[in-house]
């Protein structure tokens, strides 16, 4: 794997493909910068080395061209801020402008460029517009993996204009570094904790994992339809009842290939989706009429902690139930807390998808695991096995 360890940034420009798409308030003030600070290390490694750093992102989806809402100089002053060094604002992400700013930085300066995606040549994979944000630098590093699954042209196109100077930063090194742990080079026994709404996204994740989990925990509202499959009485709870048969042929599969399969044996169950609805305790096969359940319960959570206390290699893609309500996020937090216990005692543990990292950043457990992944869909393509554009266009 080629990254920014691997070659000399001494005054030359480092084009950066950044995820910066963080979200603003309505004062256009940052309320959540961790992409920001995860891009950091990279940034500084480079000027560190003497080299200077023109950064581009998107910002949300603008539909028309530019909109000053989406704006990336609203993130001007925070990000020098993180740098403790002045960022340098140019007002379009090629043209003059940019080209003049970009010809004119000095080792240690940080140019960051406007919205790629004010141009609808950007997510189209232009060559033409890829070749022009060429021209701004010597050098290209990709440290976006969270648009990697995207053949755009600032994550994919741009890199054959580097054929010899393009290389990966240190988020999608330790992404791919992480992601490998748990794809390829497994230590055993490998558990897979696979939650969520609906078994229908989840399909291609679960199918490839079946090749190399030992075993697999189901849980979150697609257990469901696991249950409802096995002939389980559900009552209200979510249930995708085209994918009945599906769920049927995932765990014969299972049985095949030797996975263990675990599904909840109970399950906490309300009167309504709300956090103030009556609940109580119910097998998870047998909920009453109008009830739905809305997490895991207790002899699941002793069942499956016990289960991931023993492994050594951890996958957790999807929550256990609706941890966002404080009487229903004790499955997901039982959860994160075996995984934190295996951690501790030498496991490797990942963690991965938007409601995964939600829910353990807000028990404040991202130090507890191994490693915490960025990725949202590119890691889901990732883990589905497929080839993601933006790391293709690095390695080949």
């Amino acid at each position: 794997m080629k990254t920014i360890d691997n070659i000399q940034f001494d005054n030359r420009r480092a084009l950066i493909r950044v995820d910066f798409n963080v979200p603003l308030n309505d004062q256009m003030q940052i309320t959540d910068d961790s992409r920001m600070r995860a891009a950091v290390p990279t940034i500084r490694k480079i000027l560190g080395d003497g080299g200077s750093v023109i950064l581009m992102s998107h910002l949300g989806r603008p539909k028309e061209g530019p909109e000053d809402r989406f704006s990336l100089r609203h993130l001007r002053d925070h990000l020098s801020r993180l740098l403790d060094t002045e960022v340098l604002f140019a007002p379009d992400c090629i043209g003059e402008e940019a080209y003049r700013l970009a010809d004119s930085l000095k080792a240690g300066q940080v140019l960051l460029l406007e919205n790629l995606r004010f141009y609808k040549e950007e997510t189209k994979g232009d060559e033409e517009f890829a070749r022009k944000l060429s021209r701004l630098a010597d050098i290209y590093v990709n440290d976006a993996f969270g648009t990697a699954h995207r053949a755009h042209a600032s994550t994919t196109i741009v890199a054959r204009f580097f054929p010899e100077n393009k290389v990966f930063g240190y988020i999608m090194a330790n992404e791919l570094e992480s992601i490998g742990k748990v794809l390829h080079d497994t230590e055993r026994p490998y558990v897979a904790v696979i939650g969520g709404a609906k078994v229908s996204t989840k399909i291609d994740i679960i199918d490839n994992l079946l090749d190399k989990a030992d075993e697999l925990i189901i849980g979150g509202g697609m257990m469901f339809t696991f249950i409802r499959a096995q002939g389980g009485k559900i009552g209200q709870s979510l249930c995708e009842e085209d994918y009945l048969d599906t769920a049927r042929k995932i765990m014969a599969s299972a049985r095949e290939k030797g996975v263990k399969m675990h599904i909840p044996v109970d399950a906490l169950a309300a009167e309504s989706f709300s956090n103030d609805a009556s609940h109580r305790q119910v097998a998870a096969d047998n909920i009453p009429d109008g009830w739905l359940g809305l997490d895991i319960g207790p002899e699941s959570i002793k069942k499956f902690s016990a289960v991931i206390e023993q492994a050594k290699t951890i996958l957790w893609n999807g929550p256990m139930g609706v941890f966002e309500m404080s009487h229903f996020a004790g499955g997901t937090k039982a959860i994160a807390d075996a995984m934190a216990a295996a951690t501790s005692k030498g496991a490797f543990s990942l963690v991965g998808g938007g409601d995964s990292v939600a829910a353990i950043n807000q028990f404040q457990m991202q130090d507890k695991v191994s490693y915490v992944s960025t990725g949202g869909g590119a890691l889901l393509e990732y883990m589905e096995g497929k080839t993601l554009p933006g790391v293709k266009a690095i390695n080949d």
